[in-house]
C-alpha cells in the first residue's frame, strides 16, 4: 500500500498524487446483497430549496453496508477480499463467517486475505479482531471504537486514523484520542485492533479542480470575496483582509471556543486536545 506519482503528460497529472491501490483484492467484485443504491440531494431540501452549499454533481455511488457493530461474537470469519469504497477513505473487508454469512467491515492496516477474525470474549489481541476494551492489552493501538456498549463503531474510522489505550479505571478505559484528547469510556465498549486501513490516503493530491467535481464537491467561494450582504468578511474597498475571520453566520473561527460548558460528557474528558 502506498502512493504514486503520475508523470507530467497533461497539466492536470503534474502534481497528481494518487494511491497505487496495491493492497487491494485482485479481480474482487462487490457483494451484491450489501450494497444498495444511494440518491444525491444537491444539497437541496424537500422544497428543492438549497440548505448546503458546495455539494452538487459526482460521480455516481452505491453504498456498502458496513457492520460497524460486530456483534457476530465467537463466530470465526474469514477475510474473502479488500475493496475499494467509494464512500469513505479507508479500504472495506468482506468478511464471510462459519455459518455462512457475510458482511462488510472498516480493513485495518494490515489485514490480508485468508486470514481469519473473530469478535468477543474469545478474541485475541490480533489485528483485525473486535475485544472488548476490558479485555485489550494496555498500550495497544485500536481503531472503530464504540462510545456506548452495543452503539457500534464511532471514533478512529477514517484512513489511517488510531487510538491507544492508555490505562483503565475501574469500569472505564482511558483512550488517548486521534485528536490528542484522552477520555473515559466503558470497559464493556468494543473496538478493533490495529489502525485503519489506507494511512497514506493524506498524501494524495488531486491535481485539478476537475477530480474534486467528480467528488461531488462544487466550488467553494471565500467569505472575503463576497458582499457585505453575503457575509460578515464580506465588502470593503480594494481587496480588503475581511477582519476577524468568522462564519457566514457571524461565529469566530480560529480559537473560539465553541462546546457547551455545561455539556454531559465534560466529566468524562481527562485531558483535553492539543491545540
Amino acid at each position: 500500500m502506498g502512493v504514486r506519482k503520475l508523470k507530467p503528460v497533461t497539466p492536470g497529472q503534474r502534481f497528481k498524487v494518487v494511491s497505487d491501490f496495491g493492497n487491494l483484492t485482485k479481480g474482487a467484485k462487490s457483494e451484491k446483497s450489501l450494497v444498495k443504491g444511494k440518491s444525491k440531494s444537491g444539497g437541496r431540501n424537500n422544497t428543492g430549496k438549497m440548505t448546503m452549499r458546495y455539494i452538487g454533481g459526482g460521480h455516481k455511488k452505491k453504498y456498502r453496508t458496513i457492520d460497524f457493530k460486530r456483534d457476530k461474537d465467537g463466530i470465526p470469519a474469514t477475510v474473502k477480499s479488500i475493496e475499494y469504497d467509494p464512500n469513505r477513505s479507508a479500504r472495506i473487508a468482506l468478511l464471510v463467517y462459519a455459518d455462512g454469512e457475510k458482511r462488510y467491515i472498516i480493513a485495518p492496516n494490515g489485514l490480508q486475505a485468508g486470514q481469519e477474525l473473530i469478535s468477543g470474549a474469545e478474541a485475541t489481541p490480533q489485528i483485525g479482531n473486535a475485544m472488548f476494551l476490558s479485555d485489550i492489552p494496555m498500550g495497544t493501538v485500536i481503531s472503530c471504537i464504540e462510545m456506548r456498549p452495543g452503539q457500534g463503531a464511532v471514533i478512529a474510522r477514517s484512513a489511517g486514523s488510531f487510538a491507544q489505550l492508555s490505562a483503565r479505571d475501574g469500569k472505564y478505559a482511558i483512550i488517548k484520542l486521534p485528536s490528542g484528547e484522552s477520555r473515559m469510556i466503558l470497559v464493556t465498549c468494543k473496538a478493533v485492533i490495529g489502525a485503519v486501513s489506507n494511512s497514506d490516503n493524506s498524501q494524495e493530491i488531486s491535481g485539478k479542480a476537475g477530480r474534486k467535481r467528480w467528488l461531488g464537491r462544487r466550488p467553494r467561494v471565500r467569505g472575503v470575496a463576497m458582499n457585505p450582504v453575503d457575509h460578515p468578511m464580506g465588502g470593503g474597498e480594494g481587496r480588503a483582509s475581511g477582519g476577524h475571520p468568522r462564519s457566514r453566520k457571524g461565529i469566530p473561527a480560529k480559537g473560539y471556543k465553541t462546546r457547551t460548558p455545561k455539556k454531559e460528557s465534560n466529566k468524562y474528558i481527562v485531558e483535553r486536545r492539543k491545540k
